[in-house]
């Protein structure tokens, strides 16, 4: 049974404070390449209204050049509170990306110093700049001096085991004028396999005066409740545990307001936000948006009889309504199979969600 001690409850009472911007949740959704569009943030936020989201990693470099804002950098001007995210090892692309974040709505500019994929890190981007401290000291003192929103840095713990380095580098980012650091607690050569090593969260949390955010294996309440009380983190960061999941940073939240569980979603329930999920896609992007979906659908189809075959024809849906059909198909057999009061149906808010 999960249960938040006294302690802990009062010490997450307050709003998370960064710099200036308050945000009423300890609770915040990280951003991912490929998945945190605005159809996304918009479901995790049905559950989630007061949590920071954050849009898709934007490459500065892309926008010095295009002069022109890509659909990952878009907001609702009615989703706050948001952060955009952006990545580069250029401080003057940065600063002026930061610019183009603040018209566009950004509550918060946050500087990517965590990606470990190749294609970031090649180029100078992403967990490279933990091997350049000087560099993101001086991309972070760059971008504070461009825009009056606090800029905030998301990073890991080094490079490699031996290559730890992230007091230093925390130390510095505060120094530069970051007003939040969210820390993964693996190294860059971890990639994702392995334990997050949260140990080092809790060094930082020791040194900073700063808002520290615990990130990395939070895939439930309980891992998120036992990560706040090991790390004394100011909050925690939701990221793989929300694909296929969008309630999970509301569960979290919910829980450390209230000390209460929320029930948990169905399958039925799941699979119907998987077919709002798909809807909304479509109507944003177009069939584009429909090859986007096949992933998620995926991540929603777990868990309950059935599951493996739907996975595998939702993998390879071509259009919507082959997608909308086959969720149908799946609710209609698990509403035949189950018992008349064992099917608690998602909440009539996600229905209501109109189309981007």
């Amino acid at each position: 049974m999960v249960t938040l001690s006294p302690a802990l409850q009062k010490r997450l009472a307050a709003p998370l404070k960064i710099g200036h911007f308050e945000v009423q949740s300890r609770v915040l959704q990280s951003p991912l390449s490929g998945i945190t569009d605005m159809v996304f943030r918009r479901l995790v936020r049905q559950y989630a209204p007061t949590s920071m989201m954050y849009t898709e990693m934007v490459n500065a470099t892309g926008l010095h050049y295009v002069k022109e804002l890509p659909k990952i950098m878009e907001v609702d001007p009615n989703e706050r509170p948001i952060s955009i995210q952006l990545f580069d090892c250029r401080p003057d692309f940065l600063a002026e990306a930061a610019q183009m974040a603040v018209k566009e709505g950004a509550d918060t500019v946050d500087i990517n110093m965590g990606c470990p994929v190749n294609k970031i890190t090649k180029n100078g981007g992403g967990s490279s700049l933990l091997r350049q401290p000087e560099l993101a000291e001086a991309i972070v003192r760059s971008v504070v001096n461009a825009v009056d929103i606090p800029v905030t840095v998301k990073t890991r713990i080094g490079w490699t085991d031996q290559e730890i380095n992230i007091l230093d580098f925390a130390s510095r980012m505060e120094a530069a004028g970051a007003k939040m650091i969210t820390v993964h607690g693996r190294t860059r050569a971890q990639g994702y396999n392995g334990n997050a090593k949260w140990e080092w969260i809790k060094k930082v949390k020791d040194i900073l005066s700063i808002p520290v955010i615990a990130n990395g294996d939070i895939f439930s309440v309980e891992s998120a409740v036992k990560c706040l009380e090991e790390t004394g983190a100011d909050g925690v960061m939701c990221s793989r545990g929300t694909m296929g999941y969008p309630f999970l940073v509301g569960e979290v939240d919910h829980f450390l307001k209230t000390g209460k569980l929320k029930p948990t979603p169905s399958a039925i329930a799941r699979l119907q936000c998987a077919r709002s999920h798909l809807q909304m896609l479509y109507d944003y992007k177009g069939d584009r948006g429909v090859r986007e979906a096949r992933k998620h659908m995926t991540w929603y189809a777990k868990s309950f009889v059935g599951a493996a075959d739907l996975r595998g024809q939702l993998s390879l849906i071509e259009n919507v309504q082959q997608g909308l059909d086959l969720i149908d198909q799946a609710i209609a057999r698990l509403i035949t199979t189950s018992e008349p009061d064992s099917q608690p149906i998602l909440d009539s808010g996600i229905a209501q969600l109109v189309a981007i």
